[in-house]
């Protein structure tokens, strides 16, 4: 995280910034810019070892996030931007900038940050962030990322997603690969499904298969220990997803008679306790409200896959996907929105699926996706961008939507990736 802020003269606290303005005057947040438009960014070249890492890194960290439109060639710049107290604001105006960001290397593997209003010809905001060494390792770009995200909450007053890994399935193991695709590592060994994200992104829990059936597992990222789930009977025991307390796992259980969600906390003695009562139905994908008071999941109770929601004591059921796309409904894998606004899922659409997001306000839906087949979607913590599976470039690979454009960028280049798990934000190592 980032130290406490070295303001410059002249300069504007982000708290201050949020205050509301005059719509007519243009939007403020960390700077001013036109109502209704992304502004323009300029990340200027870095100084010493590794800067065109880290300069390339936050471009495409504030690229990603789909807030702002980050201004390429800003290498055309004099190299005095990079450190210029007073920068060239007509110039940069003339690129199309609302702001720039510097980032000047300090001792002992320290960067001060610098994000300039250009309209306002000033600096609103000039911090110290740490870079883990060394570099480039996979901890190094993490901590460049969370440097980026605090830079897009300075300039749009919403932090960014680059410091987020997402779990994934592929060849029976569960993998993880940093946000913006560019580091990749294995998690789980044996055959594996339906990775779930801890909420303090300290955790993985997936489906761990063996010849007995299945079990529940979790593993504690820091010190490789696992735990399993053992309070359900052996059988089937998938799609774990873990409530916001950080202790309740739930996930479904069965055996030939159907499948039913269950709940088990991972401290204490407690035995797992039933959530559903499905009647000889399959009852499977929980995912649990930001609230932790309700859970959605997908039925067949009413003779084909929809999405419905209960307490997580599993009373007053509802029928959350009651509309039709095409006479052959089915919709499955929902996954709950951080602000608690909406629910993803998959739905069939002319025969194939589609990734598909209703507000649970007026049950209004939006396909977001119409190439190929795509399904199981997760959310990113900043509850606008979604990861998918899709097969639009032949075989399986992980997506990632932004809900309010439609953008579409490819994740992952592993074929076979699968049931995505989106990770909270993430911070330095312990």
């Amino acid at each position: 995280m980032w130290s406490a802020a070295a303001m410059l003269a002249g300069g504007a606290l982000l708290p201050a910034a949020l205050r509301s303005q005059d719509p007519a005057r243009g939007v403020r947040i960390g700077l001013t810019y036109a109502p209704g438009t992304k502004p323009g960014v300029i990340v200027a070249p870095v100084a010493g070892a590794f800067g065109d890492s880290v300069q390339a890194i936050v471009q495409r960290d504030l690229d990603y996030g789909d807030r702002v439109t980050v201004i390429a060639g800003a290498g055309v710049l004099a190299a005095g931007t990079a450190s210029a107290t007073t920068p060239n604001y007509a110039l940069l105006a003339r690129l199309g900038a609302a702001a720039l960001v510097q980032c000047e290397p300090l001792a002992g593997g320290r960067v001060r940050v610098t994000v300039h209003d250009v309209g306002a010809q000033r600096a609103i905001e000039s911090r110290e962030a740490a870079l883990v060494s060394p570099a480039p390792s996979r901890a190094w770009r993490q901590s460049v990322h969370r440097m980026a995200d605090e830079v897009e909450r300075t300039i749009t007053g919403t932090a960014g997603v680059a410091a987020t890994r997402v779990a994934y399935v592929r060849g029976g193991r569960v993998w993880a690969i940093d946000a913006d695709g560019a580091v990749t590592e294995a998690v789980s060994e044996g055959s594996a499904l339906s990775p779930a994200w801890r909420p303090d992104g300290g955790a993985l829990a997936w489906s761990a298969i063996g010849d007995a059936g299945s079990r529940i597992v979790v593993k504690e990222l820091a010190t490789g220990r696992l735990r399993t789930i053992g309070a359900t009977p052996a059988g089937l025991n998938i799609t774990p997803a873990f409530a916001p307390d950080g202790e309740t796992v739930v996930y479904a259980h069965g055996r030939e008679e159907g499948t039913d969600l269950w709940a088990a906390r991972l401290s204490g003695d407690d035995p797992a306790r039933r959530v559903t009562v499905g009647r000889g139905s399959d009852n499977t994908s929980p995912t649990v409200s930001p609230d932790g008071l309700r859970v959605a999941f997908t039925s067949g109770r009413s003779g084909r896959p929809e999405v419905y929601i209960s307490d997580l004591d599993g009373t007053n059921v509802e029928l959350l996907t009651d509309f039709a796309f095409d006479e052959q409904n089915y919709r499955a894998s929902p996954d709950w929105s951080p602000d608690g606004r909406a629910i993803a899922f998959q739905a069939r659409v002319d025969g194939l699926f589609q990734v598909a997001v209703i507000t649970l306000r007026d049950r209004g839906v939006k396909v977001l996706t119409s190439e190929g087949k795509n399904e199981d979607p997760s959310w990113a913590p900043d509850g606008r961008h979604l990861a998918f599976t899709s097969n639009r470039t032949g075989g399986a690979e992980l997506f990632v939507v932004d809900v309010e454009t439609g953008r579409v960028r490819q994740l992952t280049h592993d074929r076979g990736a699968r049931l995505a798990a989106w990770s909270p934000r993430l911070g330095a190592p312990k």
